[in-house]
């Protein structure tokens, strides 16, 4: 019996091993190398990719303000091809047991494979690369399926594939092409179908023709068997509809998404609602309804991950239904509901600026849109429309601070000592009633404290309602807790180490520490004598202030009506200033804008007012000759925008920078509205450019490209903003050795201007004693406080110092003054980024 037994086991491993050869077509090799390929390495390879799989959806968030992409997976293309560099520890894993399969199972003998899964190898191996972002080796496996088993009933799976990889290639055309050719020569089975027309919808959404996508996905819609991919091609077919403008068949898509109900995603179901509410007709549709429609969703418990868009879509129907109050009311539930939709909070943030912008409430938009951009992707083209219109705003919220700040100030000012006591008596008495009634407060939560009351009182707010002694449930012991550890520990920030008295910090201001430490009846907070002394008495600042107040009201004006055309704040902030007798340079230019803002209010009594008055009052002034002969502005007219722009132009030519900078503000002031305003900008970034550097000449391009972007010069100042800073931004000094073009460099002061001429003088004449024909001189201005004296047209540094020395040495000129040696590529950079110092220092280091 030993014997049989050892005879069968030797017999049955030579049939093991044979069976093992991947070299001979017989029935038992084929049979074993497939049933090991399917059962085992491919099992396992299949389990570790759908974990991959899986994780890649669960981290994926639709954005429904874009039309949904037909894979519900976000891949990111990869820089490493190799498989040991994957992302994804389970793609890796799929890869390599797909690779196994290929390795040790394949049966490619003269020309045909005989083991029926390695083709599922290949896909497994294209699929895992796909989504692990390595789209080049995906492509491969995918075409090695096409090229090596055209009879594979995976053919066609893989064709699919192929262009899913082309798609994510930015190759859409050719996955069109391909997918075409598929559709009118392959039989193919509605799964296939399904997944070929969601691709091709796809490509031709990326592509931007919806008219084809939508054709392709109704066929995708139609033939797909999963049920929560038909939600997802039936919404993607509604969003579509709506792009083209067919908002009744969008709402019939969106119904069928409805009425698939619990057989595809509740994410599709909540959307599908609120694409309908966004295409409510509030002319002729039922108000009453939909509004109860809304009020069922927001009541259903399972919406409650939904209900920051279910707030937002309420704020959009009593916007549309004039019940503005009530919307921002709305708004504000759905950003405190916020869940992780970023982009709908951009959107409640930006119609809550809008809504408060359109109330002249320019401030609160403001900080609305701050946080707008909070949830803006960095430089998206609605980032930087909501910067532009932010950036806007800034100059009214300055000018509105300023304004409100010191008419407080100047009004008690200008009070009388009895006044300004009755005032500040009844000020510190509200002060004082708010400050025993929170003291009261206190006392009343540290008695409950004490008598342990919130042991056996619930709160709403804890988890175990009823039974719960957490401490932190109950705000009011919390709110005690906070109070004691400041009284015995300060202020302290959550760090390391916090105990230390170094690290004690003011995270309250200096009033609110007083009113916590010192008693009320002695507090000098709750005093008038202590806001009365603040008040100021010195003429000069009061002149101050109320000359800041009248250049505040006039800025506003001008702001109103040029950039916000609010012609009626226009029209109230520069009457306004006209009552406070301001300087004579504000008069006439605000009773000139005022006659503008008038005719376009369509109010000629009032247009005429101030015309008359400017004609009568100020006839002699550039304002009165334009109201009289709005035609007479010639460019050779002495007093005509034009005509100062080129004075102002030579004196930019002659080097003088602040003088531009400073009558450019002025022209610009005076001239404000007019077409010339732009030039004077751009002139003046450009004179900022030549004073002070790079970076301030950065700055005021920007400002330029922002504030003008319809003009030439706006349109200008970008193009140099976007094509040219970033060529010059560069401060690396270039080596010496790659230059053969210098210059001799002499440096004096602004002050030493006769000396700095009489320098050049002589070098001149030294340059045409020696017939250096190719040299010439120049002095060129550096910065406000400094000036070069340059030799141009060197050829090495040695003979521009060479140039020097005998300059210095020679009898007949003896210049003494120092000097260094600069290549005219280092020269434009120290011009350009101010860093003359830098480069002496560094030529110091050399020598």
């Amino acid at each position: 019996m030993k014997g049989i037994y050892k005879i069968t086991l030797f017999t049955l491993a030579v049939v093991f091993l044979a069976a093992c050869s991947r070299k001979k077509n017989t029935f038992l090799n084929r049979n074993v190398h497939a049933v090991t390929t399917e059962f085992n390495t491919l099992y396992n390879g299949d389990l570790a990719f759908e974990d991959g799989k899986e994780q890649l959806a669960y981290g994926f968030r639709d954005n429904f303000w874009e039309i949904l992409p037909v894979e519900r997976i976000n891949i990111e293309e990869a820089d490493a091809k190799a498989p040991n560099n994957s992302k994804n520890a389970d793609f890796n894993r799929a890869e390599e047991k797909a690779a196994k399969a290929i390795q040790k199972h394949s049966m490619y003998i003269d020309g045909k494979e005989y083991n029926p899964q390695i083709d599922e190898a290949y896909m497994l191996l294209g699929k895992a690369r796909y989504y692990d972002g390595r789209f080049i080796p995906a492509m491969d496996a995918f075409n090695f399926i096409l090229d090596r088993y055209p009879t594979s009933n995976n053919i066609n799976v893989a064709k699919v594939w192929k262009a899913k990889t082309n798609i994510r290639l930015k190759n859409e055309e050719f996955a069109i092409e391909n997918l075409k050719k598929m559709f009118e020569t392959a039989e193919l089975t509605e799964e296939e179908l399904a997944d070929g027309s969601a691709m091709m919808a796809q490509a031709f959404i990326n592509l931007d023709s919806l008219p084809p996508a939508l054709d392709y996905i109704k066929i995708a819609e139609e033939n797909v068997k999963d049920k929560e991919l038909k939600g997802r091609y039936t919404f993607i077919k509604g969003q579509l509809y709506n792009r083209l403008g067919e908002r009744d068949s969008a709402n019939i898509a969106f119904d069928e998404v409805i009425a698939m109900n619990r057989k595809t995603s509740r994410t599709y179901l909540i959307s599908a609602y609120l694409e309908k509410g966004k295409n409510f007709d509030y002319d002729k549709g039922d108000r009453t309804a939909f509004l109860e429609l809304l009020q069922d969703l927001e009541a259903n418990r399972e919406n409650r991950p939904f209900l920051d868009r279910i707030y937002n879509q309420f704020g959009d129907y009593y916007l549309n239904s004039d019940s503005t109050e009530t919307a921002i009311k709305y708004y504000n539930k759905s950003i405190k509901a916020f869940k992780q939709d970023r982009v709908l909070q951009s959107v409640n943030y930006q119609t809550l600026a809008e809504i408060t912008f359109n109330n002249a409430e320019y401030k609160n938009a403001g900080a609305y849109y701050d946080s707008t951009l909070t949830f803006l992707e960095d430089n998206s083209r609605q980032w930087r429309r909501i910067t532009k219109k932010r950036e806007n705003l800034d100059d009214v919220i300055k000018y509105e601070d300023i304004a409100a700040t010191n008419d407080s100030i100047l009004r008690i000012a200008n009070m009388t000592e009895a006044e300004q006591l009755a005032f500040f008596t009844n000020y510190t008495s509200r002060l004082k009633e708010q400050a025993v009634k929170d003291s009261l407060e206190a006392i009343k939560v540290e008695q409950k404290i004490a008598n342990k009351e919130f042991y056996e009182k619930s709160t709403a707010s804890g988890p175990n309602k009823g039974n719960s002694t957490f401490y932190f449930y109950n705000s009011s012991t919390v709110a005690y807790g906070k109070g004691e550890f400041r009284k015995v520990w300060g202020d302290r920030k959550l760090e390391d180490n916090w105990r230390l008295s170094n690290k004690q910090t003011s995270l309250i201001n200096s009033d609110e520490q007083a009113v916590a430490i010192t008693p009320i009846a002695t507090n000098e907070l709750f005093k008038p004598e202590t806001y009365i002394a603040r008040i100021p008495t010195d003429e000069k600042v009061i002149d101050s202030l109320a000359k800041d107040r009248n250049f505040a009201y006039y800025q506003l004006g001008l702001i109103y009506k040029e950039k916000f055309k609010e012609y009626n704040l226009a029209a109230n902030r520069l009457e306004t200033l006209l009552t406070y007798n301001p300087e004579e340079r504000l008069i006439v230019p605000a009773k000139y804008n005022l006659v503008k803002i008038y005719e376009v209010l369509e109010n000629p009594s009032e247009a005429t007012k101030y015309k008359n008055d400017i004609l009568n009052n100020h006839g002699d002034t550039r304002y009165a000759e334009i109201l009289r002969n709005p035609n007479s502005q010639l460019p050779t007219d002495e007093s005509s925008p034009e005509f100062k722009y080129k004075e102002l132009y030579k004196e930019f030519e002659a080097a003088k920078y602040a003088e531009v900078i400073q009558k450019a503000e002025d022209y610009m002031m005076v001239y404000n509205g007019n077409d010339i305003v732009p030039k004077f900008e751009l002139l003046k970034a450009t004179a900022i450019g030549r004073q002070q550097g790079f970076e301030a000449y950065k700055k005021a391009l920007n400002f330029v490209s922002l504030n003008y972007p319809s003009t030439e010069e706006g349109k200008q100042a970008q193009l140099i903003y976007s094509n040219v800073l970033p060529v010059v931004a560069v401060k690396e000094f270039v080596p010496d050795e790659k230059s053969d073009s210098w210059k001799l460099v002499y440096k004096f002061t602004k002050e030493e201007d006769e000396a700095a001429q009489k320098l050049k003088d002589l070098l001149d004449k030294a340059i045409a004693d020696y017939y250096y024909t190719d040299m010439q001189t120049s002095i060129d201005y550096y910065d406000p406080q400094n000036q070069l004296v340059i030799v141009h047209g060197l050829k090495t540094k040695l003979g521009a110092r060479g140039f020097g020395e005998v300059l210095k040495e020679n009898k007949k000129y003896l210049i003494k003054n120092p000097f260094f040696e600069i290549s005219s590529p280092n020269y434009k950079i120290i011009q350009i980024h101010k860093n003359l110092d830098e480069y002496l220092q560094k030529e110091v280091v050399q020598q």
